[in-house]
């Protein structure tokens, strides 16, 4: 070989081998079901929704059985590209969803520092569950407490309004002779006045309420001790929607004459008047949204509702590079995060156990 040959092949550019970086790996998702001694039945994601994460590159493994719920076999999942695999194996994932927070017992057979999402619920307010996610280094995020670009809590309202339509289907069930009630309709029929429904408070499952009850026929009144958002409701649910102003008596009135009643959280603080029970009249359903949850009755719905908004938040997780850059880029998505990397980050949890809470955006900004 001449010295010119020898040359021209040590100028040739050569293949160099390279480490692929973290963003540029499958990120792996563990999908597991609810836990069998609770009465939780909604579910994070469906067939479809699995398939828009399988068909971006995101591997999906998923409990065998974790959509039994949502009457999803195993195969509509695999079909759309999911892993059926055990428990154990779905919880050593990237990032594990899961309807609640997760037991201490599961969260010991997760990976050190991977990423758990949930929904909120007051398991998270335990303090051996966040010792445990602590010391695995988990981050852990509640779905619920996060806002969209446009700050609104996208997955809570999601939940919430299908909470407050479904009341007005539990209403008229418990208003029925099937249900043991008096056999009526909520809506009027010719000559007969329609069932009142009395909404108290504000929010989406309030409004959602309203909006359903009115659609069934009844005759709605909305009550709320502010004035603000008596017109946001108004705006919201229309001019058919009587919006009254809590004061004791009109409330004790309007209480008196309902047929259902429906309460939700006010505006402002606010306690109902201890003598408040004595007006209700026989057969009257009372329903609170703090106690029940009328979404557990359609938890499919629950499912593709909350897939829709699933499969954009992960889209935009592969695009910014990862759970890291997504948490560094995305503030409403810090709104959501109860533990990171081994530190408590959220304030009411940490006052609640009193336990020490560090500020996650010091904590982002030390990391990147």
């Amino acid at each position: 070989m001449t010295e010119k040959e020898k040359s021209t092949i040590e100028l040739e550019p050569q293949p160099q081998s390279r480490k692929e970086t973290d963003h540029e790996k499958s990120l792996r998702i563990g999908l597991v079901g609810n836990y069998e001694d609770t009465e939780e039945t909604r579910f994070l994601l469906t067939p479809e929704g699995c398939g828009l994460l399988t068909s971006s590159g995101i591997t999906v493994l998923m409990e065998t059985g974790a959509a039994t719920d949502i009457s999803f076999p195993d195969s509509s999942y695999s079909e759309f590209g999911a892993k059926i695999v055990s428990r154990e194996e779905a919880l050593k994932a990237d990032v594990v969803l899961s309807y609640l927070p997760l037991r201490v017992n599961d969260i010991q057979k997760m990976n050190n520092g991977a990423t758990l999402f949930t929904m909120m619920d007051q398991s998270m307010f335990e303090k051996n569950v966040v010792e445990a996610l602590l010391e695995k280094g988990i981050t852990a995020g509640c779905l619920d407490n996060m806002y969209s670009f446009n700050d609104e809590p996208v997955f809570a309202n999601i939940v919430d309004e299908i909470d407050g339509r479904a009341s007005v289907i539990y209403a008229q069930e418990f208003l029925s002779y099937v249900g043991g009630g008096k056999g009526v309709l909520l809506a009027g029929v010719a000559g007969l006045n329609p069932c009142e429904v009395l909404v108290i408070g504000d929010g989406t499952a309030a409004y959602s309420a309203a909006k359903a009850a009115m659609a069934a026929g009844a005759y709605v009144t909305l009550m709320n001790n502010d004035i603000s958002a008596l017109q946001v409701a108004k705006q919201c649910c229309g001019d058919s929607l009587n919006t009254v102003a809590i004061h004791p008596r009109v409330l004790f009135n309007k209480v008196k004459s309902a047929d259902v009643i429906l309460i939700a959280e006010c505006t402002r603080p606010f306690e109902f008047p201890k003598n408040l029970s004595v007006a209700i009249k026989d057969s009257v359903y009372v329903l609170n949204f703090s106690e029940t949850k009328p979404s557990l009755s359609v938890p499919r719905t629950v499912a593709m509702a909350l897939s829709n908004v699933l499969v954009n938040f992960f889209s935009e997780m592969l695009i910014k590079g990862g759970v890291e850059s997504m948490l560094a880029s995305t503030s409403g998505v810090q709104a959501g995060i109860v533990c990171y990397r081994g530190k408590l980050v959220d304030k009411l949890v940490a006052s609640y156990l009193g336990m020490t809470c560090v500020d996650i955006k010091v904590m982002l900004a030390a990391t990147n």
